[in-house]
């Protein structure tokens, strides 16, 4: 089990721009989950995290020009990231044969969202998961309770008290683009 990186600090930065990115790096989060970038920006941004001591997370579906499959896994694990996030499993799976830390993302928008989520989780083991929308808390709590991953709850979160929701349906941490809460 990786170490929970936000333990201290649950409020995790999603960020897509090189603004955002910037700021996410200014701020009290421990954790940054890059949902944007392309194979050409990748190092570097992956340096200023590092030199902010930011843990950073990428979306690895969300990277331009990196395949969604086990060589572009084998590029990431090359490239010694904090982690990786993917809504797929074969990326999770190679993820994990790789040794790299992995999130899955699922979107919960249906009951039976949650029954497929399980049965993924079950086969592919990632290291947490993150359910989109964050506010979806009947889900978070049916997931903390049937699987003993840690789960981010992750979209529209965009208040404090939304936060406090989803750490008391059971998350461990939450994401969001909302830089007024990095800061919590």
């Amino acid at each position: 089990m990786p170490r929970l990186y936000f333990e201290e600090s649950p409020v995790i930065a999603a960020v897509k721009t090189a603004e955002e990115l910037n700021a996410a790096l200014r701020s009290d989060v421990e954790v940054v989950f890059l949902l944007h970038a392309t194979l050409s920006t990748l190092s570097h941004r992956m340096e200023l995290a590092r030199e902010a001591g930011k843990q950073l997370f990428i979306h690895m579906d969300l990277v331009e020009g990196l395949s969604k499959d086990g060589a572009g896994v084998e590029f990431l694990a090359s490239m010694k990231p904090d982690g990786i996030i993917s809504t797929r499993s074969g990326c999770i799976h190679a993820a994990r044969e790789a040794g790299i830390t992995c999130i899955q993302r699922f979107f919960m928008v249906d009951s039976r969202s949650v029954s497929t989520a399980l049965e993924s989780i079950r086969q592919t083991r990632p290291d947490m998961i993150e359910l989109l929308p964050g506010i979806a808390y009947k889900a978070v709590t049916r997931m903390a309770s049937e699987t003993a991953i840690p789960v981010i709850a992750g979209g529209l979160i965009e208040t404090k008290e939304e936060i406090f929701k989803a750490l008391g349906a059971g998350a461990a941490a939450i994401s969001t683009g909302a830089r007024e809460l990095w800061s919590l």
